[in-house]
């Protein structure tokens, strides 16, 4: 173990190592970004406000989200819960439902969980520090220097992907990143971000990351830090960041199976510790299991890619259900938070045709 912290610490060193040539004119750097900020930057709907709630509501749907997806579902979000009192005060089976179709659920538990706390144990206010932040359930390290920096200008460092990646290059970092490899990282934004401003330097972080120093194909040339920027006066920008290797994808054949009982169908609620903890799909049985085939759906879940063959059974009456489970309409389907899967699943009844 110690061996293991030694490493780090050299890792940590050999990257701070680069903080003087980008420290010695770190204001200047400073301009330069956010010139280009205030011209090119974003028009996103999060940003109309420094409100801690709007911030908040945004970054969490960020997480592993792409921009253009979020846009919609934030401001319909907002619209249904406009307040964090208003959020609380909700069903989490409604909050589930709202967040429909951004996947990785658990981000939606754990927001309606933080708003709770926030109403319960502040008041109604969010706590206006990074250990306050963090104390409430599912606000990491990024997430609250994000709402600091954004909604209380705190001299609060970020790294996400796009921050990262500008931050790496910049310095010439060529570790691997991810995981604990950022903690060079975040020493490199803590020491660049100002004082004043952090939340206007981070976010234009951010923005050059996405629009101008992306993964492939950067855009060096209309890069406002070009002449800081070590990975380019190396000749290294393809090279770096290094990102670790990434995980094995399992591959998973299952069958889905939607028991019908004339207009009614039969769902179960995933329980905990499943993908989709919370959420109603059709039940699961092995691979050879019986029924009317109606169709097949894949998907991808956390390093794991399955193949889903759909089959319908019809019964007389609608017996017992499992634990879990209850028979509802298929109109009523609709009204339900469901999985990913389980709606499309559902999506599949009323266009399947019998295949021979």
């Amino acid at each position: 173990m110690a061996r293991v912290r030694k490493a780090a610490g050299k890792t940590v060193r050999a990257a701070t190592e680069a903080l003087p040539p980008l420290l010695a004119d770190a204001a200047a750097l400073r301009r330069r970004l956010q010139r280009w900020y205030a011209r090119a930057k974003r028009d996103l709907p999060w940003r109309r406000t420094r409100d801690a709630y709007a911030v908040w509501v945004s970054e969490v749907m960020l997480q592993q989200t792409q921009v253009e997806r979020v846009r919609d579902f934030f401001e319909r979000f907002m619209r249904r819960f406009p307040t964090v009192g208003d959020l609380a005060a909700a069903r989490e089976a409604e909050v589930l439902k709202h967040w429909e179709g951004l996947g990785y659920y658990r981000r939606a538990r754990q927001l309606h969980a933080a708003a709770k706390a926030v109403v319960a144990e502040h008041g109604g206010e969010f706590p206006r520090s990074l250990e306050g932040l963090r104390s409430l359930p599912g606000i990491g390290r990024y997430t609250a220097g994000a709402i600091a920096s954004i909604a209380f200008d705190l001299p609060a460092a970020i790294v996400e992907a796009n921050s990262r990646r500008v931050l790496a290059r910049l310095a010439g970092h060529d570790r691997p990143v991810g995981g604990a490899g950022d903690e060079p990282i975040w020493e490199l934004a803590a020491a660049i971000v100002p004082r004043r401003g952090a939340g206007i330097f981070n976010q234009a972080l951010m923005d050059l990351g996405a629009m101008v120093c992306t993964p492939t194909r950067p855009l060096c040339e209309r890069c406002p830090l070009k002449g800081d920027c070590a990975a380019v006066a190396q000749g290294r920008v393809a090279e770096i960041p290094v990102m670790a290797a990434p995980k094995a994808t399992k591959e998973i054949r299952e069958t889905a199976v939607v028991t019908r009982c004339g207009n009614r169908v039969l769902v179960v609620r995933r329980g905990p510790g499943e993908w989709w903890e919370g959420l109603w799909d059709f039940p699961r049985e092995p691979r050879s299991a019986a029924g009317r085939r109606v169709g097949c759906v894949s998907y991808g879940v956390t390093h794991h890619r399955i193949a889903c063959t759909v089959v319908e059974r019809r019964v007389g009456r609608a017996g017992a259900v499992p634990r879990g489970g209850r028979w509802v309409s298929i109109g009523a389907l609709e009204q339900l938070a469901m999985t990913s899967p389980g709606r499309r699943i559902a999506r599949l009844l009323g266009s399947a045709r019998p295949t021979p």
